[in-house]
């Protein structure tokens, strides 16, 4: 008798292996870390008591990292709208530029002593919509020639980066700061500024967290959500129905942007305080794609994956400050990125050893 390995999609995943298969992924992906810092002379216990100590220990570390967390919600909570009708959008680091940009610019440009109420209203409403547009001209080809979305949207994020580049370094524009000898982006009026709830954190936190919960709930209860998911399933049902399928895949492409485009909104605003391309172009837009796939596309998931990740990203400068070479501070974060993506294939298909003769094998 030999064994084949057989694999078979599951209809249904129990909770315990939806929660259970994220968690062994990430021990696994620690074990291995594990044994690669050791290879290479440092102590896997002190190294891992520091990602902890530097993420989630005490109030300090955890704001840190929510504050990180903050714009990789609004990116993957923007992937996850896409992926729910399985259109991917690969865009979302353009589609926040974008929203940096048209906010930033509507900061400068509107009376500085406007109400924080509108002006902050204003602000993000303008980064909202340039991230639609933004994705829009990725969401028309696709719905009226057929294009391919992901190669336009992944080579919009260039065209939004270069963009972004030239209004600070390549130009004396409306957005950078003229008096500096430097390249500097323009400090927006503090009406435009986010309240800070303690030390770094700003209320941005507050609008992802919103923002994740209403989409959870357009998706489930609304007709809007079902012709989603109903066209995600299977277009043709759906065009047979009499869903607009071109529609509604525009409209799920500029939802998805407009998230993204919150997300650079949210990050001039409580972070940066101007357009800084440096500081913006960090690859926010390309790990909520990682985000909403461990989340397995539920806005609600998209929450505690999103601070997950951010806790050991903000980890990785207090491990090199601990001994750890830098390039094993990346592998241990590919590896954690990896092995928790890479376990969502269990999740979706059960994988068992089944025993054969040898006339089966060779049939």
């Amino acid at each position: 008798m030999i064994g084949r390995i057989v694999v078979e999609p599951r209809a249904l995943a129990s909770p315990l292996v939806r929660f259970g298969v994220p968690v062994a992924s990430l021990f696994f992906a620690l074990f291995i870390g594990g044994l690669v810092l050791a290879a290479v002379g440092n102590s896997p216990v002190e190294a891992y008591r520091t990602m902890f100590d530097s993420s989630l220990k005490g109030w300090q570390p955890i704001r840190r990292t929510l504050t990180l967390a903050t714009p990789l919600i609004f990116t993957g909570l923007a992937a996850t709208v896409a992926f729910r009708m399985r259109v991917y959008n690969i865009g979302a680091e353009g589609q926040l530029y974008l929203g940096a940009i048209a906010s930033s610019w509507l900061a400068l440009a509107l009376p500085a002593d406007l109400p924080k109420v509108v002006m902050l209203f204003v602000f993000i409403l303008g980064g909202a919509v340039a991230g639609a547009v933004w994705a829009s001209l990725a969401a028309i080809p696709k719905a009226y020639l057929n294009s391919d979305e992901i190669i336009t949207t992944l080579m919009l994020n260039f065209v939004a980066l270069s963009l972004m580049n030239y209004l600070i370094f390549g130009s004396m524009t409306f957005w950078r700061d003229p008096v500096r000898p430097m390249p500097q982006g323009n400090k927006i009026p503090d009406s435009a500024e986010l309240p800070v709830l303690s030390g770094r954190l700003h209320a941005g936190i507050i609008v992802a967290v919103v923002a994740a919960v209403v989409l959870w709930w357009v998706l489930r209860q609304t007709r809007w959500g079902f012709q989603v998911r109903t066209i995600g399933d299977s277009p043709e049902a759906a065009r047979y129905a009499g869903m607009s399928v071109k529609l509604k895949m525009i409209s799920v492409l500029a939802i998805s942007g407009a998230l993204a485009g919150i997300a650079g909104a949210v990050e001039v605003s409580g972070v940066t305080k101007s357009l800084e391309p440096k500081a913006l172009a960090t690859g926010i837009g390309f790990t909520g794609i990682i985000v909403a796939v461990v989340a397995r596309t539920n806005p609600l998931g998209v929450l505690p994956v999103s601070v997950l990740l951010a806790a050991i990203a903000t980890s990785g400068s207090s491990l090199q400050s601990s001994g750890v070479q830098v390039e094993v501070v990346f592998l241990l974060q590919g590896l954690i990125f990896l092995s928790v993506t890479a376990g969502e294939f269990f999740v979706t298909n059960r994988v068992s050893i089944r025993t054969a003769s040898p006339i089966e094998v060779t049939t």
